[in-house]
């Protein structure tokens, strides 16, 4: 069993990027007796998980919401379905470090034969994710498959800054969602792990379609530049509001919502540099926590930035939102706010951190009515165990 695996981790990695699929089918028709193998990714606005074949042959969506692979998905773990007939359907996480891109779903002769092969197969799933990800820098065929709809312009150039939608450590657990998924313009979201450090930035960006999209893309490679410099995050906000005013000169800025968690402590250090808010769930009570805000990056000329410091504890959930989420108006013309804001965080509370954006983005749109969106709405999640 140990040869079987290692060769369909061989295959996999010796694979072609445009044939994972092809190579994962080979192998496990051959060496796990599969009668049938398919790739299904989760598509930008996570409500289907869409199927990876060579277009325009292609299978029909599968629903994140209510099918035997999207439970698979939601749960994070292996589930098999036993429809009609002898075969089963064996459906498998394919996640990355706590990103999840989506589902294989494996077609097996019985029960028995799944259930003696299932740890397996949920294995390979995982270092099919692996590749999937390398994989994306030679072709275009994974992020393809994810596409329910075309994106805009700004919406592609605001996906490919993106360092995930969620991500998992023994410390913490990240989840994150942009709305309208395929037509966002300038709301964004960044973070980066060391051994002892996680940094977060939640971003509301300012204006609307490319322009929006290319002031977040300066801003965010700006911040990136600076933390990878090695600099603390007073520092970073203040040579991207540089970066930003020599491009703009005032005409435009950018809001942002900087943290650096220690990871071994909890204790934290914010740069809030504009409208991006955090709201805190401890102990089963929701409340904002405040900061004080300074100016957002490009407004001025060489603003100074001040830090403030906070503890995280275990069992917290820290949510945040942009202005897209708490100023939108329902028909009636009342705002979200905290108060619906509190109650979407306490009725997600038994989900997990991936799971949290997307439910509490939903209920927004049950708030906003039938009305189209005029703005971004972005949601970040981080649950904290801490070490």
């Amino acid at each position: 069993m140990t040869n079987r695996f290692v060769a369909a981790e061989r295959a996999l990695r010796t694979a072609a990027p445009h044939h994972l699929l092809d190579a994962v089918r080979r192998v496990l028709t051959d060496q796990y007796a599969a009668d049938s193998v398919e790739l299904f990714l989760a598509d930008y606005g996570l409500t289907v998980l869409q199927p990876v074949s060579v277009l325009p042959q292609t299978l029909q969506p599968v629903s994140v919401h209510n099918s035997p692979a999207g439970r698979a998905f939601g749960a994070q773990e292996p589930y098999v379905e036993i429809p009609s007939g002898d075969h089963v359907r064996a459906h498998l996480p394919v996640t990355v470090r706590g990103d999840r891109l989506g589902v294989l779903t494996v077609t097996l002769p019985s029960a028995e034969h799944a259930e003696g092969c299932l740890g397996e197969l949920a294995e390979i799933a995982e270092v099919l994710g692996h590749e999937v990800v390398v994989a994306e820098r030679d072709t275009d065929l994974y992020l393809q498959a994810r596409r329910r709809d075309r994106l805009t312009l700004a919406a592609e150039m605001q996906w490919q800054m993106l360092p995930g939608r969620s991500c998992t450590r023994p410390e913490y657990e990240l989840g994150a969602q942009l709305e309208p998924a395929y037509a966002i313009f300038g709301d964004n979201f960044d973070w980066s792990a060391s051994a002892d450090r996680l940094s977060l930035y939640v971003t509301n960006g300012m204006g609307e379609g490319i322009e929006a999209s290319l002031l977040t893309n300066l801003a965010i490679n700006a911040l990136r530049n600076a933390r990878r410099a090695g600099l603390s995050i007073d520092d970073q906000a203040a040579l991207a509001d540089q970066a930003v005013y020599a491009h703009y000169r005032g005409r435009c800025y950018l809001s942002v919502l900087m943290l650096d968690f220690d990871l071994a402590t909890g204790r934290a250090r914010a740069v809030d540099a504009g409208s991006p808010q955090m709201l805190r769930l401890r102990r089963g009570a929701v409340e904002r926590v405040p900061f004080d805000a300074q100016l957002p990056l490009g407004m001025f000329e060489e603003t100074d930035y001040v830090i403030q410091e906070f503890l995280v504890e275990p069992g917290d959930r820290l949510v945040f939102v942009s202005d897209g989420v708490y100023d939108v108006a329902s028909p009636g013309g009342e705002a979200y706010g905290d108060a619906a804001l509190a109650r979407a965080i306490q009725s997600t509370r038994l989900l997990p951190a991936a799971e949290v954006p997307r439910a509490i983005l939903r209920e927004l749109t049950g708030h906003r009515g039938g009305s189209t969106p005029d703005d971004d709405a972005l949601v970040v999640c981080l649950d904290w165990r801490g070490r």
